[in-house]
């Protein structure tokens, strides 16, 4: 285990009175606590926009800005998130984030109930659940390196993929037989819940100190990471693609609930099939990950998989009644998982080739560029679909899917192989 890792007994009144815990024990936990908390943001996935349509009656641009909100942190936290996470005690730090969370959902059914819940309300409880979860999603990314061997890293982290994509499926789903059942308010409380738990679980795992050593400007360290991303001519290529493919992604999520409700007459528990079945997708996209790199080479699977994913998407746009939401729940499914193959395969790329000592940084750049374009797709769909209807948004956004692939042609045409020479 790690050097830097330390239990709060220790800190506090010296050895702990219990054995050290293994680092078997401390990933169990680490799984248990983020598959939780990552269910039940899924549920709200669901549930937030529909607390804002069946409660508060808001408008397409409104349930398209609160799903902006709701990702928002990226776009302001995403480069300096990384210096943040390293600058103070870990442990503490999630567990802060969790309870802010946990705050911030706990107060939309408090608010509720008393007759105080407003659109206002809801878009900042969004703000600050998407900005505390950047920082909790960093953090994992650094404690789990800090507690399991190298040559298990591979594994632990294929576990944490497929549990998340399992939570993206049955979450949504969940959530939408909740919405059903309780009302929408009612499923938020399952969201709330699981930040707890998260918290309290954290709470048992060793905490990392903080580095003693004097720190570098972080303005230093963030432009080193971008240098780095923005002259490579491969992660270059793939950071456009990403961005383009967050843009379009996100303007499809956030028109989702709006357009199943207002246009096709869905109930809530359709509305969660559907959003479900991007994380079916993703479980699928997952699986063909390594086959497709290994029979076409990184490059070309890049490409056949963004492409195939976009023209699922446009069989998206022809649901026009609950009867043919088989459409939605195909192109959501196909265009999810030609996502995720080139999610990992980009991912893998960066990590193969960024030097170590950049690793943290180019990451950090790459979400930040690529992942802070989601509030901005988000907005923008509701901006469409205010001004043109959602009909024609929704088919202009499935067409944009399509932009990824096509901007990718150019640079790695030539290449089987994302690492290969031009």
């Amino acid at each position: 285990m790690s050097s830097t890792l330390h239990t709060a007994a220790e800190q506090a009144t010296g050895p702990p009175a219990a054995p050290a815990m293994s680092p078997a024990a401390m990933f169990r936990r680490f799984w248990f606590a983020t598959t939780v908390s990552g269910a039940g943001s899924a549920v709200t996935v669901v549930a937030l926009p529909m607390v804002a349509l069946t409660l508060l009656d808001a408008s397409a641009f409104q349930v398209a800005l609160l799903s902006a909100a709701g990702q928002a942190g990226w776009l302001v936290l995403g480069l300096p998130a990384g210096v943040i996470v390293q600058r103070f005690p870990l442990r503490r730090l999630q567990i802060a984030m969790d309870l802010l969370r946990l705050a911030a959902i706990g107060s939309l059914p408090l608010a509720w109930w008393l007759g105080h819940l407003g659109y206002g309300h809801l878009v900042l409880a969004a703000l600050v659940v998407g900005f505390a979860s950047v920082l909790f999603e960093i953090g994992n990314s650094t404690f789990l390196p800090a507690i399991i061997d190298r040559e298990e890293l591979n594994s632990r982290n294929s576990l944490l993929s497929g549990t998340h994509a399992v939570t993206q499926t049955g979450g949504p789903t969940v959530g939408g037989l909740l919405v059903q059942a309780t009302g929408a308010v009612g499923a938020l409380l399952l969201d709330a819940a699981s930040y707890l738990v998260s918290a309290l679980t954290l709470r048992t795992l060793p905490e990392r100190a903080c580095d003693p050593r004097p720190q570098v400007p972080a303005r230093r360290l963030i432009k080193e990471g971008w240098h780095f991303v923005v002259r490579h001519p491969v992660l270059r290529p793939c950071l456009v693609w990403a961005t383009a493919t967050n843009f379009f992604s996100s303007a499809l999520l956030a028109l989702t609930p709006l357009y199943l409700v207002r246009a096709v007459d869905a109930p809530a528990w359709l509305v969660g099939a559907v959003l479900a079945a991007d994380g079916l997708g993703a479980l699928i996209g997952s699986a063909l990950a390594t086959p497709l790199a290994r029979r076409l080479g990184t490059a070309r699977a890049l490409l056949a998989a963004s492409l195939t994913g976009g023209l699922f998407a446009l069989l998206i746009p022809f649901t026009t009644t609950v009867g043919s939401s088989t459409f939605f729940l195909v192109g959501n499914a196909g265009l999810s998982a030609g996502i995720v193959v080139g999610s990992i395969v980009t991912r893998t790329h960066r990590q193969t080739e960024s030097p170590p000592e950049l690793l943290s940084r180019v990451m950090a750049t790459v979400r930040f560029v690529s992942w802070g374009a989601s509030p901005v797709g988000a907005a923008a769909a509701g901006t469409m679909a205010g001004a043109a209807g959602l009909r024609p948004a929704l088919w202009a956004v499935c067409a944009g899917t399509l932009l990824g692939p096509l901007l990718l042609a150019g640079p790695l045409r030539h290449r089987r192989e994302l690492a290969d020479s031009p």
